[in-house]
């Protein structure tokens, strides 16, 4: 079983921080304008960055530069002042965030879902379920008869906080150390998803991601969704400039703005991978922005569309 290092992890942070503040004096010293976002792997393996952010570009003459991490990593590397802004997917870790004081105004821009993938034989017989905690249950039941596994993120992203809560609303803690089936890879989705698919194993993914992989993994299947449980918001956070008055407050806000403007969000919503929608946009939605947790959606829109950046 595969685990990553310390000096791995360490290593990968040290690397965030180099490559920020590269681009951060690339911006200074240019006379062009850099904005650093930190995001999900998600929204950067689905390929809808590489989508999106062109347009931008071209229109704003900014330069996006993307650090694609978990979102655990992406607001660490924000509370260190490495990046201007942040796109994730964690409620607790994006609240927590803003109450430190070093993000401010949170504001939903898409959401999409998460799915259970698992071996096409399906020995835990999880296929079909709509209840994503009883999947995990016949998981974790089979897994102990030894007869399946699971791979989990590790990685404090917020698919590994959302697959977290599942586990400990069944009161289960599971851990490499304590339950053999229970794989920790300490990985992004898409090595995760190439590792359940060699091991046959079972794991939770963004749909976005699934989507834009499901070709590569001739071994595994979409089996669990539609629980409301798995329905996954995604927001936009600045970086406190009060914190951090180096950053490109100006080119953070004004890339916020435009993701949830009406331009970003049509695009958002027509970014499809075969043939179904990766991302709903959700800024404008303030009923179904509430209903995923963002109760002051209206009074941060309304914030963003009266700043001039």
């Amino acid at each position: 079983m595969w685990k990553p290092s310390r000096a791995l992890s360490i290593a990968l942070i040290s690397t965030v921080a180099i490559v920020s503040s590269f681009a951060y004096e690339l911006y200074s010293t240019s006379g062009g304008s850099v904005v650093v976002l930190a995001t999900t792997t998600s929204t950067y393996d689905s390929g809808l960055l590489d989508y999106l952010l062109p347009k931008f570009e071209s229109e704003y003459g900014v330069k996006v530069h993307i650090i694609p991490v978990g979102t655990g990593q992406a607001i660490e590397s924000a509370m260190r002042g490495d990046v201007d802004l942040v796109l994730v997917h964690s409620r607790q870790q994006e609240l927590e965030f803003i109450n430190s004081t070093y993000g401010i105004h949170r504001v939903a821009v898409m959401y999409n879902e998460f799915v259970i993938i698992g071996p096409a034989e399906d020995p835990a017989c999880i296929g079909g379920l709509t209840n994503a905690t009883e999947a995990f249950r016949r998981i974790a039941e089979a897994g102990s008869k030894g007869v399946t596994s699971f791979v989990s993120r590790a990685d404090k992203s917020g698919t590994h906080m959302v697959e977290l809560r599942i586990w400990e609303s069944l009161g289960i803690k599971p851990s490499s150390q304590a339950q053999k089936w229970y794989l920790e890879a300490g990985a992004g989705m898409g090595a995760v998803m190439r590792m359940a698919n060699e091991k046959r194993a079972y794991t939770i993914t963004d749909k976005a991601t699934w989507l834009s992989f499901q070709s590569q993994l001739a071994n595994l299947r979409a089996l669990v969704q539609g629980d409301p449980l798995l329905l996954n918001p995604y927001s936009v956070i600045l970086v406190n400039p009060e914190k951090y008055p180096q950053r490109n407050i100006n080119g953070a806000i004004a890339l916020a703005k435009w993701m949830i403007s009406d331009e970003g969000q049509d695009l958002i919503g027509n970014f499809t991978k075969s043939g179904e929608t990766l991302f709903t946009p959700i800024a404008r939605n303030y009923e179904r922005a509430h209903e995923l947790g963002f109760p002051d959606q209206q009074e941060e829109i309304a914030w963003y569309d009266t700043h001039q950046p």
